[in-house]
């Protein structure tokens, strides 16, 4: 059972609430276990977001980020977590959260999660 990362990522204000303006952060060296193997996996995630009154410090993501890297857990799982977590704390107008993992055993996979923020 996972522990609660959610609590380590930090947020500042967003100085520019009244615009629309992306932003891109790579994480090109994300790493978690195989559920079935314990192998270790790596991928890069791509986190576009544009957000309301918060920002994601970064810091503090490069630390959520490390607590997976003994975590058993799926790609499509993680990468539906991770986007969960970030919209919680964010609570942006749009998150899209892209992992493309290695290669293992001749496949590749990618994964893409996404929040849009509903303006009713």
């Amino acid at each position: 059972m996972r522990g609660d990362f959610r609590e380590t990522l930090e947020t500042f204000t967003n100085q520019f609430p009244d615009r629309d303006y992306t932003v891109e952060i790579v994480c090109p060296e994300f790493t978690s276990v195989c559920p079935k193997t314990g192998q270790p996996d790596f991928g890069t995630l791509t986190v576009t977001y544009i957000p309301d009154q918060r920002c994601v410090e970064l810091k503090s993501l490069k630390l959520y980020l490390q607590q997976y890297r003994n975590e058993g857990i799926f790609y499509e799982h993680v990468t539906n977590r991770i986007l969960d977590d970030l919209v919680a704390v964010l609570a942006p107008r749009r998150l899209q959260l892209t992992a493309a993992f290695t290669p293992r055993g001749g496949i590749t996979t990618r994964v893409s999660a996404l929040f849009v923020r509903d303006h009713q």
